[in-house]
């Protein structure tokens, strides 16, 4: 899976552009100032980087040129307030492989980081595997012990979303935002999906050992663990 940092000091901004990362199926870290953002980069292994123009302390320019020194090939997509024609160039000029002018689509975004993606081969979809369960988002099949699921889309979805946070508690406002794409709406939705993948993935769905349930939380992929 991709892993792509996300620079930016508005927490609105990088909570939208998080969850529609996420929601395409692209890991993130979050960094809202400079030295976090480098500090992250030396740290890990990154994908792809958005970041802010006007970060307080070091700034998007002088972070992005300290990025292209000590990790040449990691995409950076600008992500600024600043529309004009001289910030734009500037950040390309100093290695900015794309720009996007706030206010964006986030979909738009989106179809950016996985474009760049694309360009370095990072972010192809992997197999997931965990607790017996192994899922291939290229193909759309998912198999139990060696035998193949037969999923609806959406238990598809839901089961994928599961295997990429293993051991994180979700509330059922989160994962119907993350799954559905919905910010309203019913969360018995969640609740009926969960029933049914329980009774295609679980050994016993009545006590269920893969996707728990954290009462008065959310549900947890345990992965049988």
């Amino acid at each position: 899976m991709a892993r792509v940092l996300v620079v930016d000091d508005d927490a609105t901004v990088a909570d939208v552009v998080i969850a529609y990362l996420e929601r395409a199926g692209i890991a993130t870290e979050r960094a809202t100032d400079g030295v976090a953002a480098l500090a992250a980069a030396e740290a890990s292994a990154l994908d792809a980087v958005v970041l802010d123009l006007m970060l307080p302390g070091l700034d998007g320019i002088e972070v992005l040129h300290r990025l292209r020194t000590a990790r040449p090939t990691v995409p950076v997509i600008m992500l600024t307030a600043r529309g004009e024609e001289d910030d734009r160039l500037v950040g390309l000029e100093a290695g900015a492989d794309d720009y996007i002018v706030k206010p964006f689509s986030p979909r738009e975004l989106v179809l950016r980081v996985q474009a760049v993606l694309r360009r370095t081969g990072a972010g192809q979809p992997v197999m997931l595997q965990h607790g017996g369960l192994s899922l291939d988002p290229v193909s759309h099949r998912a198999w139990r012990d060696g035998r193949e699921l037969q999923l609806t889309m959406r238990e598809f979805e839901l089961l994928r979303w599961f295997l990429s946070h293993p051991g994180a508690v979700h509330d059922r406002e989160t994962i119907l935002r993350e799954v559905w794409g919905w910010e309203v709406g019913d969360l018995s939705t969640v609740t009926v999906h969960v029933r049914r993948l329980r009774e295609k993935i679980e050994p016993d769905p009545a006590r269920p050992c893969l996707l728990v349930t954290v009462f008065g939380v959310g549900y947890r992929w345990d992965g049988g663990g």
